[in-house]
């Protein structure tokens, strides 16, 4: 019981001094930061939830009060507006900035998509991050270059993805954008 009470504490710790920056970059008080991160929780809610985001689309967002800057790129033009639309719709977002760029139409590119994500979710090692309904690693392919963009757990899938991505055929160049942790 007692290593139980040290953990949450331990945890409880980790999770305020991660909310720090938010906090500090947003410049709020306590409340307007915590009407800050329910907005972020909704509006990251309805992203992910966008039928036609897969792991070859990167959406990214910034809340500033009560606008939200939608940045990345996706390969569907429909996905940018779709984007738009469900943000749009969020309670409490007043505007929207849709900063986000819609990836050149390529087949050269497209081949290199499906061959790099055989090559990373394939890999036993890495397989694990292609569970669920949002694989943790996504791959944007602009031009023959990839930038690999998501979450692993450790230091060591994230070079073994950049690794693997880095001898797709094709590929001129791999920016490994991936972080570690949660």
């Amino acid at each position: 019981m007692k290593k139980l009470n040290q953990l949450r504490k331990l945890f409880l710790t980790g999770a305020v001094a991660a909310l720090l920056p938010i906090m500090a970059f947003s410049q709020s008080s306590p409340a307007t930061g915590t009407a800050t991160q329910a907005l972020e929780k909704k509006v990251r809610h309805e992203l992910v939830m966008l039928p036609y985001f897969t792991i070859f689309d990167n959406l990214a967002y910034r809340v500033d009060g009560d606008t939200v800057t939608l940045l990345g790129k996706v390969t569907r033009p429909s996905l940018k507006q779709d984007a738009e639309r469900v943000v749009k719709n969020v309670e409490g977002v007043q505007r929207v900035d849709n900063q986000i760029e819609v990836l050149p139409l390529s087949d050269f590119d497209n081949q290199i998509r499906w061959r790099a994500a055989r090559a990373i979710y394939g890999y036993p090692m890495l397989n694990r991050y292609g569970m669920g309904t949002q694989p943790s690693i996504h791959i944007i392919v602009e031009n023959g270059h990839v930038t690999l963009e998501g979450v692993v757990n450790n230091q060591s899938d994230k070079s073994v993805a950049g690794i693997r991505a880095n001898q797709v055929p094709g590929v001129f160049s791999v920016t490994n954008d991936l972080r570690v942790g949660g």
